[in-house]
């Protein structure tokens, strides 16, 4: 579907009907945030329904589902042990309900503070807490990308395909560069290889600074939908070395080790080539070319 406001009309009533069969009351259910997920308030119930609805081709039913289980686990069983998150909401079964087309699953709802200027030196020390806080989650995870092999290369191919963004010598060389990191992306073993004595523990995966939500009572960790296994500095990929300074800070606090240079250079280079893949997604999200283009630009320069 790519109406952007059919799209979202249809997540949010897709949102309200599972509610109603889950039993919530609700009679004024309003957007809050549309973007890669379309994220709706079921007033009058306390509960929040997020709806993704942006996907890369590869991400079929059934690794979306298998990653919101995960997420509603981890976010719970962090909340359980007091880490500031955004927890399921305890209303309704902390499971991804179907409906409409769109895999959705239910949160509390947490009054923001809009008021809140985003510090995001101050969240990427925050991260080290939650990295901390996550070290003794006893479920299962995989490792960095591995349940969705096949997105980078699919996305290169469908932008070759396309040939309004990247040129085939920019194909030709991020498909170069991706055969080059894959194997230590999408095998621990290998990855462990290339970087001995750097510890593989359960991480956020999709960027925590820049996904801390600034509650009334405080800010609080959220979006966990890449949770994963794999180094601390993947969650830290190419937002440079003021954060990376910020993160040791509390690093230290937390007492867990400095960052790995290496490894540092190993995740900027995935990150840099995930963002240039994630051009495949403009026909469903047209701004995405507004903070990717950029990317790719400095990617171009650097080569």
């Amino acid at each position: 579907m790519s109406d952007h406001p059919a799209r979202t009309s249809a997540a949010l009533d897709a949102a309200v009907g599972a509610a109603r069969g889950l039993g919530l009351a609700v009679t004024d259910a309003a957007v809050l945030h549309d973007l890669f997920s379309v994220v709706v308030h079921l007033a009058p119930a306390p509960v929040v329904a997020r709806i993704p609805v942006v996907l890369p081709h590869s991400t079929t039913p059934e690794i979306l589902a298998g990653r919101q289980r995960a997420e509603l686990d981890v976010a719970g069983w962090l909340a359980e042990r007091g880490t500031p998150v955004i927890p399921p909401s305890p209303l309704v079964p902390r499971e991804p309900v179907r409906r409409g087309g769109f895999s959705m699953t239910f949160w509390q709802f947490t009054e923001e503070d809009r008021a809140a200027e985003p510090d995001y030196a101050a969240n990427a020390e925050r991260v080290a807490d939650l990295h901390a806080a996550l070290h003794g989650y006893p479920g299962p995870l995989p490792f960095l990308t591995s349940d969705e092999p096949r997105h980078v290369p699919d996305a290169l191919d469908q932008l070759a395909a396309r040939g309004d963004l990247l040129t085939a010598d920019d194909v030709q060389r991020a498909r170069r560069e991706w055969q080059e990191l894959e194997p230590l992306v999408h095998s621990r073993a290998a990855f462990e290889r290339a970087f001995p004595g750097v510890e593989v523990r359960p991480v956020h995966g999709d960027s925590p600074p820049a996904n801390i939500f600034a509650g009334t009572d405080g800010p609080l960790f959220a979006d966990f939908e890449l949770v994963t296994t794999g180094p601390v500095e993947w969650d830290l990929a190419t937002l440079g070395p003021e954060l990376r300074s910020a993160y040791e800070r509390g690093a230290r606090r937390a007492s867990l080790r400095p960052l790995d240079d290496d490894v540092v250079a190993f995740v900027d280079a995935v990150g840099t080539l995930r963002a240039i893949a994630a051009l495949a997604l403009t026909p469903q999200l047209p701004v995405l070319a507004d903070y990717l283009v950029p990317v790719l630009e400095q990617w171009r320069a650097a080569g």
